[in-house]
This record gives structure tokens, sequence and C-alpha cells, in this order.
């Protein structure tokens, strides 16, 4: 397998951190699922993604729950594009779940949630304190929906990505599949778009819908263009993306992505895309995340 001598570009975002919890599990899967559902509609929307599942030991209210991350691009807007954001996908996918809440789950940063989640309670709502947090108790038709008054947020990395060449589908799959496991064991990582099928780049005919298909590594238009840029013997190219809370946390789930596809037979190639240095801030060389020994 071949590790190309190339780097993935990532850039800054800002995150918040969310714990859900839920009476059971499969509401709280339903939440935690859909609050981070349709990652990015276009380039500079939000994405999010599953951190990681808690026990309920680990949770404010000793229920089960999930740590969840949501994320804008880093810009002069985006602490008050974050909080839109945020309000979005927890009013849509977690507040209509029965019996779930949502806690904060980082110390830095301050959105207030009354405007934009709170005064969902129509007026009704109130500021109480339970379970050692202040949080704001919104009367629903199923009895309450409670959320932290304050949730904080962060400066973090997004944008980390992996390519993997492979012969078959079974072999990008299993590939995919490998790589997000051993990324959702590093601590601070996600992966927004799981194994995400349509790799995309900046530039595009139709930018009302945003990023387009990156022609260049499309298998299927190989013997159809010029400028084909997969190899023989390459029929099918997933891609992963990782944000992180740090550029550490990035090349750490890189690293370990790579290390869980080694021995899946028929991956041919490992590379990353990049953008000429137009993209991202950040350069994560690949042959960076290879052990010497």
């Amino acid at each position: 397998m071949e590790i190309e001598d190339t780097y993935c570009e990532a850039f800054d975002g800002l995150f918040a951190r969310l714990c859900i919890t839920a009476r059971d599990e499969k509401r709280l899967k339903r939440a935690a699922y859909g609050a981070t559902a349709l990652p990015s509609t276009v380039f500079g929307e939000s994405e999010g993604g599953i951190e990681k599942w808690l026990n309920a030991h680990e949770t404010p209210d000793d229920r089960k729950g999930a740590l969840v991350q949501i994320w804008v691009n880093y810009d002069k807007g985006a602490a008050k594009k974050l909080e839109y954001e945020i309000s979005k996908r927890i009013r849509q996918g977690i507040l209509v779940v029965p019996t779930t809440s949502v806690f904060n789950a980082l110390p830095d940063g301050k959105i207030d949630t009354m405007n934009g989640i709170g005064h969902c309670g129509d007026g009704y709502e109130t500021i109480e304190q339970r379970f050692g947090r202040e949080v704001i108790v919104v009367p629903i038709m199923m009895g309450e929906f409670l959320v932290e008054h304050y949730l904080g947020y962060n400066k973090g990395v997004m944008g980390g990505n992996l390519w993997f060449f492979c012969e078959s589908l079974e072999a990008a799959l299993e590939a995919g599949e490998k790589a997000i496991s051993a990324i959702n064991r590093v601590e601070g990582a996600i992966t927004p778009f799981d194994i995400c099928a349509a790799g995309s780049k900046p530039e595009t005919k139709y930018p009302e819908i945003g990023p387009t298909t990156n022609h260049p590594y499309c298998p299927t238009l190989k013997q159809k263009i010029s400028v084909s840029k997969v190899p023989e013997g390459v029929n099918f190219i997933p891609e992963v993306v990782i944000n992180g809370v740090s550029l550490d946390s990035v090349r750490e789930a890189m690293k370990a992505a790579i290390d869980s596809v080694r021995d899946v037979e028929g991956l041919l190639k490992i590379s990353a895309g990049n953008y000429g240095g137009k993209l991202g801030g950040y350069k994560v060389f690949l042959n960076e995340m290879v052990d010497k020994n």
C-alpha cells in the first residue's frame, strides 16, 4: 500500500460541545443523530458529529448520554453564526425527541440559549438550578425539555481528511469503517460526514449549490476526461473528513485512521485532499503520520 507524499489542508473553526441525555438509548440515539444530521448543506454552513457515547456516571443527570460537536467556519461573525446554527439543531433535532436534555460540555465561550431555544416555551419557560447547573426548563406536551442556560464554544481545526484509493467497493467500505472506528477512539475528534462518497473541490460551475464533485478523482470519468488523476486499478475513493478540538487531535485521528487500514486487501493508496494551500491555514503531511520503525 502506497502512502502518497502529500498533505491535507485544514482550517480554523469554532465549535460547541454538547452533552445530550435521554431516558433510554433509542431516544438518545435519535436525538444525537438528528442534531448532527445533514452535516453541511453548503460550504460555510454548520456541520456536526458525535464525539463519543457516555455512560450514566459521566453525565450531569445520571442518564446515558452523547457528546456531540457543532461547527462553523471561523471568521468575524462565527460566534453569532454558531449560536444560530446550534439553536436550529437543538430545536429541530433534540427538543422534539421525548425525554431529552442538553448540557454544556465546554468551559469557554458563552452562548445564551434563551432567545433561540428557551423561548420555545412561549413565555412559560423558567430558569432553575438542576443537577448543579443553571438550566432553562421548557414545558412541552410530553413533560419538560431542559437546556443549559449558557453553552460554551471554542476554536478548533476543521477539514482534516484522508482519501482511500481502492480496487473494490468492499475494500472502500472496509477501509472507511475501520478508519471511522479508529477516529472515534480519539478524544476530541469527530467525522462529520462518516464515510464520504463524494469528495468535493473549491471551484465549481454551480456556486449556487456549493461545492461540486471532484471530477479528476471520479473513477467513472477516468476514460472520459483528459485530467483524470485516478490510478490504474482504482475504482472507488472514499473520503474521511476530520474535525478536532485542536490540531493535535486532528493529527492523532489521521494517524489512527492510517494505522487501522494497513491490512485492508484492495486498498492501493492513501492520499488526502489539498488545494495548493488556498483553502486552509494548516498543512498536515501524511508522511508525518507514518511510523519510521
